[in-house]
């Protein structure tokens, strides 16, 4: 995960406020001043139909209902149509996953809100849902935070808890859960010497994570059960070496139950931590006495995909569209395969060949850099903006970009050996405008990086994007690879 984190307050922003004149002679009656919409934010399943309503507030501050009246829109008819027949005004019918504005007019007055649709079925076994700050997500998450569920089981499948809130996270390796999440477990050590192993984990964000590698078995969405070391979060396990000396205690302080990484390695270190014990990941861990330690790839936490019987060549992740301004949440998937059913066949995507820390170029501005895609990052990260167009926003939220407008710019992703090149065009507004409303999920939000171009959360939206696991093939090639 290489994300900045953000806890944001948000706060209601008012409707549209228009004037709508009453004609005629004589008299004149309150106007028109605002439509509020009902329900607000909802969701709806593909297939079943649900009904709006509509209040107009005048301005003698008396409110009626105006169901009828208006003329009722979906600004994506091809995810929910919406009727204006007479004794059906306002009826929502929902045709494909995705979301949509559902808006009311009256003359020159408007109030709309969002709608959500979803699957009705169940998803096929190689399917995980995912929820941007949706049902998947602890209350009071941080923004464009991307969440699954994930069952972990003890070795012998005795006792087995299902775990939400891990956030998805393209940009690491291996499943990590706090024991907080897990407490009916009992999950053997992964020795090390005649000690426990023991993890440190560092972000680019400056957390970490500490704690044990134990052996679990692990079930992804409805594949089968694998057994795979990995770590169980405990800041108060052994001693903390400095690396890890600012470790999160608990899922309220990480803002998650877990993370997943499922990006395009096989282990979170590789083989440079089978050679050396001083590589500043892994310990073994005596009572309170830990030691770097070198580990066996086998040993190490491992990415649990690399481990399925069938799909184990990798993953795609795939999202809707979000306008510019933001939604509450969105809902996803991830499709575990590449190639190998009929779900997770993509048709003519860039392919970009990684190196091995599974990394491309993406030169922006004319100048290169490395280029990563990670759900684990929560906006779009990169160096070299010029100031007078990208500023940085005023404290606390130098994290962020804050352009007095919303800004179209572009970028080129250059595959390992110079091809192929692919232009993407992305959009970055004023992040002090964005979180003042009630929104949590946005597509144009960036902020300044000084380790690459960091490809967050608002790539993937509008997109499908692969995931080539390290050695294994597919109709893309052989892993590691990125394609969209």
């Amino acid at each position: 995960m290489r994300s900045v984190k953000l806890l944001v307050v948000t706060i209601m922003v008012a409707v549209l406020v228009a004037l709508s004149g009453c004609g005629g002679g004589g008299k004149k009656g309150p106007t028109l001043t605002s439509i509020s919409v009902a329900p607000v934010n909802s969701t709806l399943a593909v297939g079943t139909t649900g009904q709006f309503t509509a209040t107009g507030t005048y301005s003698d501050n008396s409110t009626r209902d105006i169901t009828g009246l208006v003329s009722w829109t979906s600004s994506a008819a091809g995810v929910v149509t919406i009727s204006n027949a007479t004794g059906t005004k306002g009826v929502a019918t929902a045709v494909s996953v995705g979301i949509t504005t559902v808006t009311a007019t009256l003359g020159a007055v408007a109030g709309s809100t969002n709608l959500t649709t979803t699957s009705t079925s169940s998803p096929a076994a190689n399917v995980m849902p995912m929820s941007v700050n949706g049902s998947l997500c602890s209350g009071g998450s941080y923004l464009n935070k991307a969440c699954v569920s994930v069952t972990i089981c003890n070795p012998d499948l005795s006792v087995c808890q299902t775990v939400n809130d891990i956030l998805l996270d393209t940009g690491s390796y291996g499943l990590r859960v706090f024991q907080q999440a897990i407490p009916n477990l009992t999950l053997p050590p992964v020795a090390s010497g005649a000690g426990s192993l023991t993890g440190c984990v560092q972000f680019a964000d400056g957390s970490s994570l500490w704690g044990p590698i134990r052996t679990a078995m692990v079930k992804l969405g409805n594949e089968p059960y694998v057994s795979v070391p990995i770590q169980v979060i405990n800041s108060s396990f052994g001693s903390l070496p400095n690396t890890c000396s600012n470790a999160d205690p608990t899922p309220v302080s990480s803002g998650f139950a877990g993370i997943l990484g499922i990006g395009v390695l096989k282990e979170d270190c590789g083989l440079g931590c089978t050679i050396t014990a001083d590589n500043g990941v892994y310990y073994s861990c005596n009572g309170t006495t830990c030691v770097g330690a070198s580990v066996p790839l086998a040993d190490q936490v491992q990415n649990p995909v690399a481990a399925l019987p069938t799909d184990h060549n990798g993953l795609i992740v795939s999202l809707p569209a979000v306008p510019v301004g933001g939604v509450p949440s969105v809902e996803g998937s991830v499709i575990l395969g590449i190639g190998t059913s009929t779900n997770n066949i993509l048709s003519g995507p860039v392919v970009l060949r990684t190196d091995s820390a599974g990394d491309f170029t993406t030169v922006f501005n004319g100048v290169p850099t490395n280029g990563f895609v990670d759900t684990g990052s929560n906006g779009l990260f990169f160096p070299n903006a010029d100031p007078s167009v990208l500023p940085v926003c005023p404290a606390p939220n130098t994290d962020w970009y804050c352009p007095p407008v919303t800004r179209s710019l572009l970028a080129t992703n250059v595959g390992l050996g110079g091809t192929p090149r692919s232009t993407v065009s992305f959009q970055v507004s004023n992040f002090n405008t964005l979180v003042s409303s009630s929104n949590r999920v946005f597509s144009d939000i960036g902020g300044p990086s000084g380790f690459g171009f960091d490809w967050g959360l608002p790539f993937f939206m509008g997109r499908s994007v692969a995931f080539g696991i390290e050695g294994e093939s597919s109709g893309l090639g052989t892993g590691p690879y990125v394609a969209y």
